[in-house]
């Protein structure tokens, strides 16, 4: 498990760029309403589960000590499961953080960041941040990730940026493009594939790959699936060196000990997942059957968001649903008409048909 000191961390503190203000977060809505129906975010509606939530009430009772036992014992738990070594994980306080300091290590002004458009924008505001070019790529017809295009993109980028399932479109890209894109990246590069949303469908995991390549990286975060997105936690999966590049960043900067059990206890829990895969799946599609029924164009996804052609500019769309209580996620510059729709549960997306019925279709 790759340790940094926290003197080392506070002497580097003063030399770190600026990581890029989050725009999306600034002008995002007031907090919410208690009837507020929160489809922006792409956080559970389930919350933690159960388990989760028992051992995180006995966290709290820890917070007077450091937690790092609980983040080793994280990371070996995790790592047995996958089936690799505890050296090939590293905890982070979300995969956000991992990801920033990622673009931080990998690029700088001669070696930029590629990546698609639409996707997550963090890692285009940390190489921005970090004065890296960024060449964004858009995605093919079938809304997967152009990995050839991707390639031809900056022959020396420093890193190459692939969201697997793609937010905001919850859409997939093959196994064999993202074999296509480790193989066939610029020398010396990084190919950082962010798995925020894998367990949510049934493409196979990159985990495994980083076995055999010490150029790429894995990304996984508790934000999603085990709905723990205040908890902020997250792990990146890779070669020690890669995982040390990182580190130097923040490597034990994670939360405290609550966050760190509930999220082994949610690794512990074996019917967890296949559970609230299949609930937002039913739901998910339910709703997509719903808006095609009325002429409208969804992203195939396979995620616990997809995106909507509104057909008319998608600000308004999004302002006309806020006003009715229905909050719904931001608008990409690429895709000025569309809308990222979070799946919530049965209840809130009954409710947000009731007002799309009633104020946009």
């Amino acid at each position: 498990m790759v340790s940094v000191s926290r003197r080392s961390l506070l002497a580097l503190g003063a030399a770190l760029p600026v990581l890029g203000h989050l725009d999306w977060a600034v002008a995002s809505p007031a907090p919410a309403a208690s009837d507020d129906v929160l489809l922006n975010y792409n956080e559970s509606p389930y919350g933690p589960s159960k388990a989760a939530l028992e051992a995180m009430q006995r966290g709290i009772a820890a917070a007077g000590r450091y937690p790092y036992p609980h983040m080793y014992a994280l990371a070996a738990l995790f790592a047995q499961q996958q089936g690799i070594s505890e050296d090939n994980v590293a905890v982070f306080a979300g995969s956000m953080a991992a990801l920033r300091y990622a673009v931080l290590a990998f690029t700088h002004p001669t070696r930029g960041l590629v990546m698609a458009a639409p996707s997550y924008e963090v890692p285009r505001q940390a190489a921005e941040s970090n004065k890296a070019p960024v060449h964004e790529v858009s995605l093919d017809a079938q809304h997967a990730h152009d990995v050839p295009a991707m390639l031809a993109a900056d022959p020396q980028a420093g890193m190459l940026y692939l969201c697997n399932p793609n937010n905001p479109t919850g859409t997939l890209t093959p196994t064999e493009a993202i074999r296509q894109a480790l193989e066939n990246k610029p020398k010396g590069s990084v190919l950082v594939v962010d798995e925020a949303y894998i367990d949510f469908c049934d493409a196979p995991s990159c985990v495994s790959w980083i076995k055999d390549h010490d150029d790429l990286l894995v990304l996984r975060t508790f934000s999603k699936i085990y709905g723990m997105a205040g908890a902020r936690l997250g792990l990146a999966i890779g070669h020690p060196s890669l995982l040390e590049r990182l580190a130097v960043f923040g490597g034990d900067n994670v939360p405290g000990g609550a966050s760190l059990l509930g999220a082994h206890a949610s690794l512990e829990d074996v019917k967890l997942l296949g559970q609230r895969k299949a609930l937002n799946a039913d739901v998910r599609e339910e709703t997509i059957a719903w808006l095609k029924g009325r002429g409208y164009s969804c992203t195939a996804s396979q995620s616990n968001c997809f995106m909507i052609d509104v057909k008319q500019p998608a600000e308004q769309v999004v302002a006309r649903l806020a006003a009715q209580n229905v909050l719904v996620g931001r608008v990409w510059k690429d895709w000025p008409q569309w809308v990222r729709v979070t799946v919530g549960n049965k209840q809130q997306m009954q409710r947000f048909r009731e007002v799309f019925a009633t104020q946009i279709a």
